[in-house]
């Protein structure tokens, strides 16, 4: 019998990997901040949603978590250090701010461990990254994050890194629209929401 896998608490609206997986915090900047990486099996979870690991990576994993409680530990807390590192990077690049300098070198220590588990492959007349043992490795869904964030900081799309409008979210997003106007992280949540909020204030002025 299938077990029936409970509804994501995972969004992907960040247009890069690594926003998507600094926005693993709901509400941020409220008084209530919501954790979503509350485990090592979150962690796994939004990697497989993600794309960043296979399925069959992510069982693997989660087996050889079974065993390691300590490490296991350790490698979610890292997860969350880089993802924290992450966010208060891009949110300073989004708003125009200093670089925090600690956090910088947290997402370049991160770059350089996935480093050493990269190689280049040809293949189909073409060069690839591959990962060495992914499945392996309990942090080895940190490597790509690392890797697309470091590609980020150097790219074009760099400048069209943007905050979500709401106060309450500020979730990153690259801004790819044909204007570069975009708002919200989400135009059905976010945008929604701050149009009832609009709303609620004329009709209590009226």
């Amino acid at each position: 019998m299938h077990q029936i896998r409970q509804k994501s608490p995972f969004e992907f609206t960040g247009g890069n990997i690594s926003l998507d997986f600094a926005n693993t915090v709901d509400n941020r900047t409220s008084h209530n901040p919501q954790e979503l990486l509350t485990d090592y099996t979150r962690l796994l979870r939004w990697g497989e949603e993600s794309g960043v690991i296979t399925r069959k990576t992510a069982e693997k994993l989660s087996a050889l978590a079974d065993n390691r409680a300590d490490q296991t530990r350790t490698a979610l807390r890292d997860a969350v250090q880089l993802r924290d590192a992450i966010y208060d990077v891009f949110s300073a690049v989004a708003n125009h701010r200093a670089i925090p300098a600690t956090q910088l070198a947290t997402i370049n220590r991160a770059v350089q461990n996935a480093s050493d588990h990269a190689q280049l492959v040809h293949a189909s007349r073409q060069f690839t990254w591959h990962w060495i043992s992914p499945d392996q490795h309990l942090d080895s869904i940190l490597w790509p994050l690392a890797r697309a964030a470091a590609d980020l900081l150097t790219s074009d799309d760099l400048a069209l890194v943007r905050q979500c409008a709401s106060e309450t979210c500020a979730w990153l997003f690259v801004d790819r629209t044909k204007n570069h106007r975009r708002r919200w992280c989400d135009m059905r949540i976010c945008g929604n929401r701050d149009k009832a909020r609009r709303y609620y204030q004329r009709q209590k002025k009226a």
